[in-house]
């Protein structure tokens, strides 16, 4: 099991930036994914970026975040921190981050370990 904590979302003028960080513990290994999701109100969750923790590959972002989204990660610190760049009102949602084991990082189904999530809020 992985266990997930989200921290860092806030609300900002478009065009402004935040950093959302994701600390993970449990059991991790080399087919693990983290991946980070959005629910915007009224609209489906979507899994935005993701990344293997302990192997090569990625990160992994939606065509409406690139460019825009930027992920990183820091093993020493258990940490995954998803930048958010000329943020938008349309970014404006709960963002979560999630684990999975196995499958690819670049598909966001199969996740099921899940944060709490952090509130972003965009105005224009």
């Amino acid at each position: 099991q992985v266990q997930l904590v989200e921290s860092g979302g806030g609300s900002v003028q478009a065009g402004e930036s935040l950093t959302l960080s994701c600390e993970y513990s449990g059991s991790t290994y080399s087919n693990t994914c983290v991946g980070w999701f959005r629910q915007v109100p009224g609209k489906e969750r979507e899994g935005v970026a993701g990344v293997y923790i302990k192997s090569s590959g990625g990160p992994y972002y939606i065509d409406s975040v690139e460019g825009r989204f930027f992920l990183s990660q820091d093993n020493a610190k258990n940490t995954v921190t998803l930048r958010l760049d000329s943020l938008k009102p349309e970014d404006t949602g709960m963002y979560y981050c999630a684990a999975k084991y196995g499958g690819s990082c670049w598909v966001f189904t199969g996740y099921d370990y899940w944060g709490q999530g952090t509130q972003v809020t965009v105005s224009s």
